[in-house]
């Protein structure tokens, strides 16, 4: 059940995902854009907003702190194509597109000021989906988590940087919020009920 009212958080769903001829492209997440997609398309058609975040560095690198320090290569260079929210999900001019230099979408962003503006406050719901799970997904459920935010937390439509970290940051986020994580069918029947209360 959505509680209150929503917005649709799209994190880090990027050209890079859909890339095929980079070497961190994986058929099963660029599948799950395509989910993306239709939870998108269903969310603005019940009137919730989608705020859409990319991870972006400068090329001089000093804003990477250090995530360097672990499995994480140099990504996201403000130079590079790859970077750019993916083409398919056809951002429209009037939707928020947040740009994030850690990992959390609530870190040194201006989110708070953007859902203050929405309408949506804490005690309302946040849906998140998008990648990765384990990091950026999970880093941003833990923030919106403690600012007393409802989640629902699409399986089906995150990717984590293995199988098992994906489920270990879903068994992560259930510990919090036990009704949080969902199916991409689960939470299409909730926008819909959403909808039919809106209007």
């Amino acid at each position: 059940m959505i509680t209150g009212k929503a917005a649709l958080l799209v994190i880090d769903v990027q050209e890079g995902i859909m890339d095929q001829s980079s070497k961190f492209y994986d058929p099963e997440n660029a599948a799950g854009v395509m989910r993306i997609k239709t939870l998108l398309d269903a969310c603005r058609a019940a009137g919730i907003p989608p705020v859409f975040f990319k991870e972006v560095h400068r090329p001089s690198m000093i804003d990477f702190g250090r995530e360097l320090d672990g499995s994480e290569g140099v990504h996201a260079l403000e130079s590079s194509p790859r970077t750019e929210i993916a083409e398919v999900l056809a951002v429209r001019p009037e939707e928020a597109v947040i740009p994030k230099r850690r990992y959390s979408s609530f870190l040194y962003t201006d989110l708070k000021i953007v859902l203050n503006g929405l309408g949506v406050n804490p005690g309302d719901t946040l849906i998140l989906c998008g990648y990765l799970t384990d990091v950026c997904v999970h880093y941003t459920f833990v923030d919106a988590h403690q600012l007393d935010f409802r989640l629902k937390v699409v399986r089906d439509c995150c990717g984590g940087s293995t199988d098992a970290a994906h489920a270990g940051a879903l068994n992560a986020m259930y510990y919090l919020q036990h009704e949080a994580p969902c199916s991409l069918e689960e939470i299409l029947r909730d926008i819909k009920e959403y909808a039919s209360r809106a209007g």
